[in-house]
């Protein structure tokens, strides 16, 4: 039996960007194309089999630690894109100034999607969703740059809707316009959060 559900959710890419290795700051250049390596984008700042431990995880790793990367991408819903651009007073909100690797629209409440779902395209480029990617104060940084007195409100503004953060399953290309089809774990929420 599979130990992942087939959805009817279906989303569709409106955004691909890259955040290039030499950044200045964590804003991505959009692309129209891309090949989602087992390192994830080629060239991108976040790709590579391993990274650095950081912040996310410093109660489990001393900063610097290698760890297998889970962070190689940066997934963001279009529609919770437009909810954070109308809290914080903008029509709209650039994905580049996130940092963001993909934009995707039609799946509803995608931030909340469980960690280990699998979006996967008609090629079979399969990305897995490692966890929820908080709100920082970084894309704030970038939008008060662009809008001043907007970017204050973003982290508040973003919380529970920052995307997730995600890595290549199975290679292959992703480019603008591609269905990314669903799958979430069979597994219930465990019974003694809270």
């Amino acid at each position: 039996m599979p130990e992942l559900r087939t959805t009817d959710y279906i989303g569709r890419i409106t955004w691909l960007g890259m955040v290039p290795q030499d950044r200045k700051n964590i804003r991505s250049t959009p692309i129209k194309k891309a090949f989602a390596s087992y390192a994830g984008f080629k060239g991108d700042f976040h790709a590579g089999l391993t990274r650095p431990a950081c912040v996310r995880v410093r109660n489990l790793h001393a900063k610097g630690t290698e760890i297998r990367n889970t962070r190689q991408l940066s997934i963001l819903s279009a529609e919770e894109m437009a909810q954070i651009a109308g809290a914080i007073d903008l029509s709209e909100l650039d994905p580049a100034l996130l940092g963001t690797s993909i934009i995707i629209e039609g799946i509803p409440d995608f931030t909340l999607i469980p960690p280990g779902s699998r979006l996967q395209n008609a090629q079979g480029t399969t990305l897995v969703v490692d966890i929820e990617n908080g709100p920082c104060n970084l894309p704030a940084r970038e939008i008060e740059n662009e809008a001043p007195g907007h970017g204050k409100g973003f982290k508040a503004a973003a919380q529970g809707k920052r995307g997730v953060t995600a890595w290549v399953e199975r290679e292959g290309p992703l480019a603008l316009g591609d269905e990314m089809r669903l799958f979430v774990p069979n597994q219930p929420v465990w019974p003694h959060l809270g």
